[in-house]
């Protein structure tokens, strides 16, 4: 048999080979990669699904009367519902097991209509009313137990959440809530708060993004005209923040903004001021402390940036007439601009879903709406509502990244 026979069964086999080699390749890197990607599914996506999840599900009331959500499924929500109705409700109150149930059915009837928690327990507690009753026989027992069951508010909040899936926890993240018809309306002006409270987070964080920007860049600046020597030095100085708790830090600063405090003292030894100002349990307190905390978060990215751009343009750009200052701004500060997008959006980012430091360091008027998912978590134990406002919270997350994203994309293009 000739060479040129046996060549092209080689090449071939070399070809299998290097196939195999590839695909030994590929399934090495997903074995070495796959416990992170299911670390990061265990830890942050199934965590996400759970609170968007929770956002919408109202178990407390589907899940206990279910007899009375049938019953009152054809119900018109005008006036006292039906007899069977009653009778159903006594049911499914006699049927639960202990009083923790009812505790939680209870809560969160009250959430709806005031007076619903005591109106439940009591009802759970006169239980059981007896055997072998008709249905008018229940209901009249049960307006003997106590007569605000003739009134048709609470049967609309039980007929409301008798579905175990509910839009209601979303629509009060928004201001806005379902009638007793099932119609979407605007919360009444007393009640609408988290419109406001969504607006002093994004302000505080707007102000907070802003602060870190004007200190962080003249810093970063200065950082990459330094030799790499005396610049990793300086960098270690603005990581140390990382290696301190945040409670320690706001600690701190709890005692230096005090009335009496090294602040204060400052700056009436200086004659600026006459007497102590007002630091703590302010928006200005909050301002600092979170300003001091997330600095290093704007200026890593920017001094990054600045490392990546030479020198010579800025000098090319005053040889060749312009003025210092407007070469700096026209030709320099232009280029940090994917620094400065990162940083701002980090910063951002960040300080919307800070707790800790409004929380310690701010008044009534400086909480974020973290401070509100934790009420609603430990205090409220409205695990709904506490996750429809996390779910706000995500979604303005992405909404801030999928603007960043849109305006690199259209800088890229443009360039």
């Amino acid at each position: 048999m000739s060479a040129t026979a046996i060549a092209p069964i080689g090449s071939a086999d070399l070809a299998r080979s290097l196939q195999r080699a590839e695909r030994r390749r590929k399934q090495m890197a997903v074995a070495l990669t796959l416990p992170l990607l299911v670390f990061l599914l265990l830890t942050f996506l199934v965590p996400i699904g759970a609170l968007l999840q929770r956002a919408v599900e109202n178990p407390e009331v589907a899940d206990v009367l279910v007899h009375t959500g049938q019953a009152l499924a054809k119900w018109d929500r005008q006036g006292a519902p039906p007899a069977p109705a009653f009778a159903a409700l006594a049911q499914d109150l006699g049927a639960l097991p202990e009083s923790a149930q009812a505790g939680t059915l209870a809560r969160r009837l009250n959430s709806e209509v005031a007076g619903a928690r005591s109106l439940v327990m009591g009802t759970y507690r006169a239980l059981p009313l007896g055997d072998k009753l008709t249905p008018e026989q229940v209901r009249d027992q049960l307006l003997a137990v106590d007569p605000r069951w003739s009134e048709a508010k609470y049967w609309q909040a039980i007929a409301k959440n008798s579905s175990r899936w509910t839009p209601d926890y979303l629509l009060a993240s928004v201001d806005h809530r379902r009638s007793a018809a099932g119609d979407i309306e605007p919360m009444p002006a007393d009640q609408a708060v988290f419109g406001k409270i969504l607006l002093r987070t994004f302000n505080i964080s707007a102000v907070v993004t802003l602060c870190c920007l004007l200190l962080a860049y003249p810093l970063a600046y200065w950082l990459s005209t330094l030799s790499a020597r005396h610049a990793n030095v300086l960098m270690i100085l603005v990581l140390v923040p990382f290696w301190t708790s945040i409670l320690v830090r706001v600690a701190a600063w709890i005692v230096l903004l005090q009335r009496e405090g090294l602040v204060n003292t400052a700056l009436m030894g200086l004659g600026l001021t006459s007497e102590p100002i007002a630091l703590l349990f302010n928006r200005t307190g909050v301002v600092i402390a979170m300003v001091h905390i997330l600095l290093p978060f704007m200026i890593l990215p920017l001094y990054s940036v600045m490392k990546s751009v030479p020198p010579t343009y800025l000098r090319a750009a005053i040889s060749l007439g312009s003025a210092p200052l407007a070469a700096f701004f026209r030709v320099y500060v232009p280029q940090t601009y994917p620094g400065i997008g990162a940083g701002a959006l980090l910063v951002f980012i960040l300080c919307i879903g800070y707790y800790v430091t409004p929380a310690l360091l701010g008044g009534a008027d400086d909480q974020m709406l973290s401070y509100y998912i934790a009420q609603y978590t430990n205090v409220e134990v409205n695990w709904g509502m506490a996750c429809a406002l996390g779910a706000v919270l995500l979604a303005a997350t992405l909404v801030l990244y999928a603007v960043y994203r849109r305006i690199v994309k259209s800088e890229l293009s443009l360039g």
